[in-house]
Formats: structure tokens, sequence, C-alpha cells
């Protein structure tokens, strides 16, 4: 079976009225792009923003008719002039089109990040084998990269960091890693159902599950401290979130803080100066990672 992609122009006035058309005429799936330059970065917890112009696209099976798709979708959005772009896809299997595409990672001197289907490279390294599912932390993204590779020179057995917090911890990786590095344990915590299960997945599936917990953000013990706290997330939450992963961090611990543009460096290091001395700054591409220790 081939596909008929269909993408409509559409704006935040009328997004829902095309995806609903896009449905009712047998779309499999909807899904929405940026129609300009115009990224949303940083969006607030429970919030769902939408930019002023985008490109709505449906997936039809081959029974569909391009053409007649074309005018069944401006009749029901009383557009004759409404732009529609049509192309024909061939079929392939998708999860295996994702998985030739996810291939191992080195990152450090002893850390590998490798897709659950394929050997490791090197089976005497520290393999972390992963199935990110459905949230956000392949180690793909620099910001991760920075992490894990902080994470390979600084964590060991021999580092004494017992528990680890991951604050936003999306697959878990963060967590995974520095206990298969050396840590003791971790707490994870993320908003997202969805993150705490692929984090209980990845520690499953590399025989960490009984050393890790995870809590959505009001379920964590205020009380508790920790010698690493890590924070992979954006410059505006790391900001709001400087009093509290402060108060997680025991005096002279280590913060490490990723997710951060260049240009947005200096104003996250100095949230957190008040609670730490900030002692280094890594790049990579446009994003920064952030360290600092925790002042008595």
């Amino acid at each position: 079976m081939s596909w008929i992609q269909v993408s409509v122009a559409a704006t935040d006035n009328n997004y829902q009225l095309v995806e609903d058309t896009l449905l009712s005429l047998g779309a499999q799936s909807v899904t929405f792009k940026d129609a300009a330059d115009n990224p949303i970065l940083e969006p607030k917890p429970g919030e769902t923003p939408l930019w002023k112009s985008a490109i709505v696209t449906g997936l039809f099976d081959d029974r569909h008719k391009a053409e007649i798709l074309r005018e069944q979708i401006r009749q029901h959005l009383d557009n004759d002039r409404l732009e529609i772009e049509i192309a024909s896809l061939p079929d392939q299997d998708w999860a295996r089109a994702w998985m030739d595409a996810f291939k191992p990672m080195q990152f450090g001197k002893r850390l590998w990040v490798c897709p659950k289907h394929i050997e490791p490279p090197d089976p005497l390294a520290v393999n972390l084998r992963l199935d990110p599912g459905l949230a956000f932390g392949t180690g793909t993204h620099p910001t991760t990269s920075l992490c894990l590779s902080w994470l390979d020179t600084h964590v060991s057995k021999q580092s004494g960091y017992r528990n680890v917090l991951d604050y936003g911890c999306g697959s878990g990786i963060l967590a995974v890693a520095a206990i298969m590095l050396g840590a003791e344990s971790a707490d994870c915590v993320d908003i997202d159902e969805q993150a705490l299960q692929a984090t209980r997945d990845n520690a499953e599936a590399n025989q960490v599950l009984a050393r890790i917990n995870t809590y959505q953000p009001p379920e964590l013990d205020a009380n508790s401290e920790y010698e690493l706290v890590l924070a992979n997330i954006l410059s505006g939450p790391l900001t709001e979130l400087a009093p509290v992963l402060a108060q997680h961090c025991r005096p002279g611990g280590d913060i490490v803080l990723s997710g951060i543009l260049s240009d947005q460096a200096e104003a996250v290091r100095m949230a957190y100066s008040e609670f730490f001395n900030m002692t280094t700054t890594e790049t990579l591409d446009d994003w920064v990672l952030l360290h600092g220790t925790r002042k008595a």
C-alpha cells in the first residue's frame, strides 16, 4: 500500500476545523508544522501553544483519490483558493526506518548508548541499551550529549555520588547512565507520566529498575537532598526552578544544567549563583552546559 500526504495551510483561527476536516475525510493521522520560523521552545506545564500559521498534514491510504480529496477539503472549508499540496509516499516499515536511523553513540571514554536491536560495538564498555518510546532523550541532541559526556567524566564508583536527582528526566537516560557509571541510586522527576513510564522501562532494560524511583513534581519529598542534581530542561523553567533545585542539592553537592542556548547562559548562571559556585561552562553547537557546587 502507498500513501497520500495532504498538506493544508492553516492559521490559529482554523486549526481545529482543518484537522477535523482531514479526519472526517479518512486521514489516518494529522500532524502540525510551523509554517514560518517561529519555534515554540518553552511552553509552561499544561499549555498547548500554537503557531500563528502552520501546515496541517493528513496521511491517507491510496484508496483515496488525490484530486477528489482536494475538492472535498475546499468544499468542507468553503475556500476555493485554499493552498493544498498533495504528494504520494511509498509504503515502508516506519518502525524499521526509525531503528535504522538510531545508531550506537559513544560519550566520553566509557559510555555508549545503544539501541536494543544492535549489539554494542564495545562489549566491555558501559553500554546503555535504550528504547526512547514516547519520551525525549536518546543522546542525539546536543543538550543530552553534553550531560552524558559530563557524567562519563565525573561519575564513577569512587566519585561518591550516592543518590542522584534527575529533574525533567524524559526517557530517564541521564539517571540510568549515572547509575551504570557508578552512582548508587536516582530519583527521577517529570510532569509527563509517559516520561516516567519510559524511564521505568529503560531502567528495567538496563537492570537498574530497583535503584530508580519516579515522581511527579508534587510527589518528591521536599526535604530530600542529593549529591548530584541533573536538569536538562530549558532556560525558562531552569531559571524558575533555581530555589527548588538548590533545596534538593546538599552543601558541597554538584548541579549540572543543560538545555540552555548560548545567549541564555548568563541569565541562568545568575539565577543559580545565589546558591551555587558556578564553575564550569561546556558548549556544543549553540548549546551550553553549566556546572556548579552548592554553597555551604
